[in-house]
């Protein structure tokens, strides 16, 4: 099984806090949707795996008009083998989301919608420089819900001067409309944004550490009190509605990644695309790929395996390590995690081991501890 992912590198307005690949000119959307169903052939040569899932993220995929998301789809229905239960996912902004265009999407291919409200918040959206408002999320929620059993929404916590109070408005929200899935994110300062500099000029101060963590498991406890599966670190689902896309990456399944920027892995390596929409554009057109790779060795292999697998409610099983690394990582991964079972931040049920709820805010800190730099 394996996914394939369409970067869709356009927004309306940057974010405060985003730092992935796009541009908010459209001068070169045209010749973008080409190159797109171009590189989708391109990459489908000798690829016979099953596609599970297709999921249009971005940037801003729900800007794409209805004839782009049917035409990307049709290119990909013509040259992969799609799975009888495919799972389409499209990426959205609520101020993209009238009713005439969920209307017209519900007649696509697409049967998920993955809808960035961040938070009810209206300064919080200002100060993150989101377009919508939140009435507009409430708007694009209901309107959503008339056309799409499976709706997930991405909500943003450890926003400057939130507090418990703000999050659990945003949390009833989901509990209002019964929202199937959730993915929820701790405010990221990330390099080269507006909000790196707002920090770094001390206009902006950021929650502490407890702050968050205090967020953190508010969150989890709500969730997990109204039914939610905290399948991932950071999702939550009702049952029968886990993303098979984010979970097909947490699983180290293999996928595809079209368009500027884009991952590709291949359960050995992993390759993206050059993060320049014009460069990219050229190098499709004369049918090149312009990408770097990077083959995984033993030892990356390992730490992404603990990582993905720790993060998750299916955890990391020391069976599996024995058989595919060897008896030096077996050996290594069971030493370090005595301490973390002692500390009661991992539990250990036959060969699995899972962060426990205790520990699951700190599951990349106690992931790294068990990371192997160099096999002696």
């Amino acid at each position: 099984m394996a996914g394939i992912y369409i970067h869709i590198p356009f927004c309306k307005k940057a974010c405060s806090y985003c730092n992935f690949h796009f541009s908010t000119s459209m001068a070169l959307y045209d010749k973008m949707i080409k190159a797109i169903k171009k590189e989708i052939i391109i990459r489908s040569k000798n690829y016979n795996d099953e596609i599970q899932t297709i999921y249009y993220g971005g940037g801003t995929p729900s800007l794409l008009k209805i004839k782009d998301i049917n035409d990307i789809f049709k290119s990909i229905q013509n040259n992969y083998n799609l799975s009888k239960n495919l799972e389409v996912t499209i990426e959205a902004n609520p101020d993209d989301l009238t009713k005439s265009k969920l209307k017209s999407l519900s007649k696509t291919k697409i049967n998920r919608i993955s809808l960035g409200i961040q938070t009810l918040n209206d300064d919080a959206l200002k100060l993150m420089k989101r377009v919508h408002s939140s009435k507009q999320s409430i708007e694009s929620i209901e309107n959503s819900l008339l056309f799409f059993n499976n709706l997930s929404i991405d909500l943003i916590y450890g926003i400057p001067d939130s507090d418990l109070k703000s999050l659990d408005k945003d949390l009833r929200l989901l509990q209002y409309y019964d929202i199937k899935h959730v993915s929820a994110y701790a405010l990221t300062v990330e390099s080269k944004t507006l909000l790196e500099f707002q920090v770094n000029k001390k206009l902006i101060t950021m929650p502490n550490d407890e702050e968050i963590y205090n967020q953190y498991m508010h969150i989890n406890s709500f969730l997990s009190n109204d039914g939610y599966i905290n399948y991932e670190m950071n999702s939550y689902a009702k049952k029968g509605f886990f993303s098979k896309n984010n979970s097909g990456y947490w699983l180290r399944k293999k996928y595809i990644g079209i368009g500027p920027s884009a991952h590709t892995f291949d359960g050995f390596s992993r390759s993206w695309n050059i993060s320049n929409n014009a460069k990219y554009i050229s190098h499709i057109n004369a049918g090149k790929l312009n990408s770097k790779r990077e083959v995984l060795s033993k030892i990356d292999s390992y730490n992404e395996y603990v990582m993905t697998g720790l993060r998750t409610m299916w955890g990391v099983s020391a069976t599996y390590i024995l058989k595919n690394f060897g008896e030096k990582f077996y050996e290594h991964f069971l030493n370090g995690s005595k301490k973390h079972i002692k500390s009661k931040n991992l539990s250990k049920n036959g060969d699995l081991y899972t962060v426990s709820k205790k520990g699951r805010f700190l599951t990349d800190g106690i992931a790294a501890e068990l990371f192997l730099i160099k096999l002696k």
